[in-house]
This record gives C-alpha cells, sequence and structure tokens, in this order.
C-alpha cells in the first residue's frame, strides 16, 4: 500500500466515522493503519477495527484493553492515559476528532513528532493556544483545520501567497435558531427551543453554544491562532479586528477571505463535513469524491445580515478574551462548559448564560500560559469561580 497513513482519534465519534467514510472512498490515496476512541463504546471501535483492519488500536481507559485484546487479535492494542496521544507515530496525518479538553495531546503529540495534524478539536487552540503554537514550530509539523469554518478560509488563503494582501476573514454563522429575535424576545426561551436548531444536528453543547453564539466566538478565537500574528510564519498577521462575523441562514457560503484589492474569495457547498475532512487528508491535493457538491438550479438566494451583538453578547465577550490573549480564552471556554450545564440543568436561564461569563470572565487573573500543568490548573479554577457564580446569580 502506497498510500497516505491516517490514524483517527475519537474514531468513534461523528468526525471519525466521517472520517472513515472519506478513506472508504479513496482507497488508493489513503491507508488506514491507527483507530483510537475513549472506550466509551467499545463495540463500535471493534466493528470499525474489523471492518478497517487497522495495525493499532488505542483506548483511553484501561478498562477496556482485556476485552479488545480478546475481540481483536490482529491488533496491537494500547490503552490508558497516552494512548490516544501515541498514535501520532502511527500515521503521516492525524485526525484529532476527541471531545473536549482531552484532545489536547494527541494535538501536542501529533506536531511534536513532525506530523500533520487534521485538527477538529477545537479546544487545543481555545484553551492551550500558546503551547499548540510552541509545537506548531516543529519541523515537518503541519496543522489544516478541519471544520466548515476554517477550512473554507485555509482554501480561500490560497488563492495569494503574499500574506500582506489579506485585509480580513470573514467566518459565517447559521444564526442558531434564534435568529432575528431581539433581546427582549429571548429572555423567556427555553431548554427545548434552543436546542430545536434549523439546519445542523448536534449534540446539546455545541447546539447551544449555536443558539447563543459563543460557538462563533470560539471559532473567532480559534481563526486568530490558525491564521493571525500568533500563527507566526504559519498565518497571515491579522489581528481580531480583521475577523469578522456574518449570518448566514442558508449555510452555503461557509467563509471568505478579503484581499486588498477589494477581491472576496468563498469557499461554497453544502454542508458535508467530509469535504473539509477529505481536504484535510489529501492536502496540498485534493480527493476525487465530491462531497458536498452544489447543484446550482437548486441553490436559491444566498442572505447575509451582521451579528446582533446585543441579543447575542456572548460573541462580543469571545473577542474580549481573544483580546486579552494569554489563558484568558481557556478561561472563557471553561466557563462556558459549565454555563452551558447548568441552563441544560435548569440552573439557569438562557439569558443568564452570558451574564454568568460576563461576570466570571472579570475574575480571570492573567495567568500566563507557561506549560500544560498551568492551563490544567487554571481550567480547574475557572470551573470553580463559575460555580460560584451560577450559585449567586441562581439563588
Amino acid at each position: 500500500m502506497t498510500g497516505c497513513r491516517v490514524a483517527i482519534a475519537g474514531s468513534t465519534g461523528s468526525i471519525g466515522t466521517q472520517t472513515l467514510d472519506v478513506v472508504a472512498a479513496e482507497p488508493e490515496l489513503f491507508e488506514l493503519t491507527a483507530l483510537g476512541a475513549s472506550g466509551r463504546d467499545l463495540d463500535a471501535l471493534v466493528a470499525q477495527a474489523r471492518a478497517v483492519h487497522p495495525k493499532v488500536v488505542a483506548v483511553a481507559s484501561d478498562a477496556g484493553a482485556a476485552e479488545l485484546a480478546e475481540a481483536l487479535p490482529e491488533c496491537e492494542i494500547r490503552a490508558g492515559d497516552g494512548a490516544l496521544a501515541s498514535l501520532a507515530t502511527e500515521a503521516d496525518v492525524v485526525v484529532n476528532g476527541v471531545v473536549g479538553f482531552a484532545g489536547l495531546p494527541v494535538t501536542l503529540a501529533t506536531l511534536e513528532a513532525g506530523r500533520r495534524l487534521a485538527l477538529a478539536n477545537k479546544e487545543s487552540l481555545i484553551a492551550a493556544g500558546p503551547i499548540v503554537q510552541r509545537a506548531r514550530r516543529t519541523p515537518g509539523a503541519e496543522l489544516v483545520p478541519v471544520d466548515s469554518e476554517h477550512g473554507a478560509i485555509h482554501q480561500c488563503l490560497r488563492a495569494n501567497d503574499n500574506p500582506a494582501r489579506v485585509e480580513r476573514l470573514v467566518l459565517t454563522a447559521s444564526g442558531g435558531p434564534f435568529r432575528g429575535r431581539s433581546k427582549d424576545d429571548l429572555a423567556s426561551v427555553g431548554v427545548d427551543e434552543a436546542l430545536a436548531h434549523p439546519t445542523w444536528s448536534m449534540g446539546p453543547k455545541i447546539t447551544i453554544d449555536s443558539s447563543t453564539l459563543m460557538n462563533k466566538g470560539l471559532e473567532v478565537i480559534e481563526a486568530h491562532e490558525l491564521f493571525g500574528a500568533p500563527a507566526g510564519d504559519d498565518g497571515v498577521g491579522i489581528g481580531f479586528d480583521d475577523i469578522e462575523v456574518v449570518v448566514h441562514p442558508q449555510s452555503i457560503v461557509h467563509s471568505m477571505v478579503a484581499f486588498t484589492d477589494g477581491t472576496t474569495v468563498a469557499q461554497l457547498s453544502e454542508p458535508d463535513m467530509r469535504l473539509p475532512i477529505g481536504y484535510a487528508l489529501a492536502y496540498p491535493d485534493r480527493i476525487t469524491t465530491p462531497f458536498g457538491r452544489l447543484d446550482w438550479s437548486k441553490v436559491g438566494c444566498l442572505e447575509f445580515e451582521p451579528p446582533d451583538l446585543e441579543a447575542f453578547p456572548c460573541l462580543g465577550l469571545a473577542y474580549e478574551a481573544g483580546r486579552r490573549g494569554g489563558t484568558a480564552p481557556a478561561w472563557l471556554n471553561a466557563a462556558n462548559e459549565v454555563a452551558v450545564a447548568a441552563f441544560l440543568g435548569g440552573r439557569i436561564r438562557w439569558v443568564e448564560i452570558a451574564e454568568v461569563l460576563a461576570s466570571t470572565l472579570d475574575l480571570h487573573d492573567g495567568t500566563p500560559a507557561a506549560d500544560l500543568p498551568t492551563v490544567v490548573d487554571l481550567d480547574g479554577r475557572a470551573r470553580a469561580a463559575t460555580a460560584s457564580v451560577i450559585e449567586r446569580i441562581a439563588s
């Protein structure tokens, strides 16, 4: 087999299963060498391994090792802390589809091994941007984002090889379930309404983030880390004032780059995550399977409008945390996870999510992101601070 060797961390999740679709569609381009997952669904992991025959199967929990070894005698089984990160040396490109802060070790291990990282784990950049940037400078390391917005920007930037000619990045947002509603209209919305996304089918946490526009705020921070000044030679030098968000309810234009001569380059497709996954796997080439191909006779009208920052203040809070820099984005990210859980659990109202985040962000002490233990400690302190704010608001 002469194809690009692929490892998937988080193989049983949405990104992982769609990566397997891409690999299956392009057998001449890719060879699946390693799978890894949390271990919460061992049956799914075993089924995947039996279908694609990887050399290595990893599980984050020691508890699943014996069961995997019995079910997959032909595979090398790795289990416990560091098992998923160890996949970095088994492939030319590692897809990081691990959910949450747990994906950070995979990100660091892949970059430090000088491999290409197909990154779907945004917490890596939001919570530990300065640490990831150091790893990104490892010789041979590449980072190609796996999501519709940042994958689109990555493609659009290839239209010009002079970073000085990039004027701004434009991220598109669907607007979520509450697009067009005023601040007063949103005072009494409930959990069921916030979970009723008009375009995407997602997990509860990210769906609530979409309803508050916090998901777009976190993507602004991620875009700054991927393409802005922190990325050094891997970026185009833009700052937060050069990253714009526009609401685009059709979700056909996935993002845009505006250049100094007035040109705007956009990436358009049907919403299909297999397109940015295939792009990241094949980069700088492209795959031959047309995931997300548009039928232009059916596209219809494409609408764009500015976000309402009064009704959706979480977007502005993300910009504020990003401009503060250091560990402020990590602090906000942790606070948001706690606040969303409190809303889903009925402890606070939807409009109080932003209030909790603003109060908690004010408590950030400016701790620098010196190393991974510092970031882990700060994450815990942010969660504790947020819990105290919620207790005060909810009482």
